[in-house]
């Protein structure tokens, strides 16, 4: 497996590419910008290695708690963590839970210091609003955060290959037999 510093790295060597492609095909400044910081998100701080005691994971400071019942319940490198597609669609789910969670709670202390009326349906409708009005680029912030795990997963797919490979190619070694003693 690649090293945490060797991920970054690709993430990092891939950015340009990501942004001259993103660039060229939503020919907007402000999408391909929003694509490509998906991107570093996604590889620095979101990617699939969340599963484990690694850089990522590390990278969440005071808030990595968060991720541990994550980590007691998926097993590295399945396809629920490092899954196309399905990996980042668990985490963006798992870190909406939290969101969720947070904004109820920064709701409910607000009305309780202030007295003012925030309600549910407030919340809801703003939340909504949000969603709606910015729906493309919360596509584009989604897709950014793909890509990133997505070069994360495909350099462990290529550096695994690579060994299995090299361990098929290996000569095999001829073992001495012990002789018995009569």
């Amino acid at each position: 497996m690649p090293s945490g510093r060797t991920h970054d790295r690709i993430t990092l060597l891939a950015l340009p590419a990501v942004s001259v492609l993103s660039l060229h095909y939503s020919q907007s400044l402000w999408q391909s910008a929003v694509v490509s910081a998906g991107f570093v998100f996604g590889g620095l701080m979101f990617g699939p290695d969340l599963d484990i005691h690694s850089v990522q994971y590390k990278r969440w400071g005071c808030f990595r708690w968060i991720w541990l019942p994550y980590r007691q319940r998926l097993l590295h490198r399945s396809l629920f963590s490092h899954g196309p597609i399905v990996g980042t669609t668990i985490r963006v789910l798992y870190v909406s839970v939290w969101l969720g969670v947070l904004t109820v709670l920064v709701a409910a202390g607000l009305n309780s210091i202030f007295q003012s009326a925030i309600t549910w349906a407030d919340l809801r409708d703003s939340t909504y609003k949000l969603l709606r009005n910015h729906w493309r680029l919360w596509l584009f912030w989604l897709v950014g955060i793909e890509l990133g795990a997505l070069s994360h997963s495909v350099s462990d797919w290529l550096v695994s290959a690579h060994k299995r490979a090299l361990r098929r190619n290996r000569p095999h070694r001829y073992r001495r037999r012990r002789r018995r003693r009569k």
